[in-house]
């Protein structure tokens, strides 16, 4: 007889995390509201409280829909423990002030998702912590700086918007050897294509905006991996506030059920759009970790088990091509966000980087031609056809 077999990450999606919370029969976890959970016998309340047993005190901290929410993530991304945050910069930003503190360094690059590069230069050195980004492909560069000393390694890969790619093993290794604390944002690979914890990381985030709830209806974050670390991001997070609501941790576990149907679907329109681009003399560029062409595929094909649902590309006559073209898209939604079950595409200036002046994303390397599609669950071939109409007035 066969010995029992770890459950795939589809089993995973559907069922990770919610048998506890299944209450009379229920099959879907229900959505509690309640702020505060009452105790008959006060020993017992003072043993939730202080964590000696199981149960909710109050929704600021813990709350039961929020914690299923929480344990399915864990289960996916294989980590000791997680927690949860309202959004997903609310998760990056508590992070990074819970693990740092004045004289301290981080070491990270320049290719980070603009709200955390402003973080990172505006926020970051007004409380005394020493901030270093580096170039982002130069990964010798990159350890010669976390040689030098850093509490916090941060990662992203892929980046977004030019979905560069770095060597998180190689990289993990020389901020474990620095003693520092490795975190990745796995927010466009999902724990369906990349498990930055089995490569090194100690901690991973993800804006759960995006792939995580694939519907754009709820906001929220979460970090997951080294129970010593979430336990104290955990901690910063319950005082200071950034608290899930329990609707959007419902309406975010009923997205993840389809996680790994809708990220390999995303995957395969992506790689076909992203060749397709890559042959129209329309445009100059196409960035896809997917393509041969990419300067990181072949890390990317070693630490990736697909290569996720996000691309860009840079059209000839820069913006404005950029504004003759979107307006002509038919299947896709003129916004800033991405990961959804819907198409969704846009220029850096009004998404990933509309904190940063022109200026700035020139210094990070993003053309102002550059524009981001996220690939839906739509039929790849209406969504090749849509962008073939939609480019033949820029040529």
């Amino acid at each position: 007889m066969e010995e029992d077999k770890d459950p795939g990450m589809g089993t995973l999606s559907v069922w990770g995390g919610e048998e506890e919370y299944l209450l009379q029969g229920a099959t879907q976890v229900p959505v509690v509201h309640s702020v505060a959970f009452g105790y008959p016998d006060v020993d017992e309340w003072l043993e939730v409280a202080l964590g000696h047993q199981p149960g909710h005190i109050y929704s600021r901290n813990t709350n039961p829909t929020v914690s299923a929410f929480e344990e399915k993530v864990r289960t996916l991304e294989g980590a000791e423990a997680a927690t949860s945050f309202s959004t997903g910069m609310a998760a990056i930003s508590n992070t990074l002030f819970t693990l740092l503190s004045p004289g301290d360094r981080v070491v990270s690059y320049k290719d980070t998702y603009g709200g955390t590069n402003k973080v990172f230069l505006e926020f970051l050195p007004r409380f005394g912590i020493q901030v270093q980004l580096c170039d982002t492909h130069d990964h010798e560069m990159i350890e010669a700086e976390i040689a030098k000393g850093c509490q916090v390694l941060y990662l992203e890969s892929p980046t977004n918007p030019t979905l560069k790619v770095v060597d998180l093993e190689r990289l993990a290794r020389a901020g474990k050897a620095a003693g520092a604390r490795v975190v990745v944002d796995n927010t466009f690979a999902t724990p369906i294509n990349q498990r930055p914890l089995e490569l090194g990381a100690d901690l991973v985030l993800h804006s759960a905006t995006k792939f995580l709830g694939g519907h754009a209806d709820a906001l929220g974050g979460v970090i997951c991996g080294r129970r010593d670390l979430v336990e104290q991001v955990y901690h910063f997070r319950e005082i200071n506030g950034a608290t899930l609501h329990p609707m959007s941790a419902y309406l975010l576990l009923r997205g993840m059920k389809t996680l790994s149907l809708r990220v390999k679907h995303q995957n395969q329109s992506a790689l076909h759009i992203a060749r397709f681009l890559e042959a129209r003399p329309e445009v100059s560029h196409v960035y896809y970790p997917g393509l041969e062409s990419h300067e990181q595929h072949a890390i990317a094909a070693r630490q990736m088990a697909g290569f996720g649902g996000v691309l860009s590309f840079s059209l000839k006559g820069g913006f404005d091509a950029v504004r003759s073209f979107l307006p002509r898209l038919k299947y896709a939604h003129l916004a800033a966000n991405l990961g959804s079950v819907e198409t969704v595409a846009g220029p850096p200036a009004t998404t990933s980087h509309v904190e940063c002046t022109r200026q700035e994303r020139e210094a990070m390397g993003i053309p102002e031609g550059l524009i981001r599609y996220s690939v839906g669950i739509e039929d790849t071939a209406d969504l090749l056809a849509d962008l073939e109409q939609a480019l033949q007035p820029v040529r």
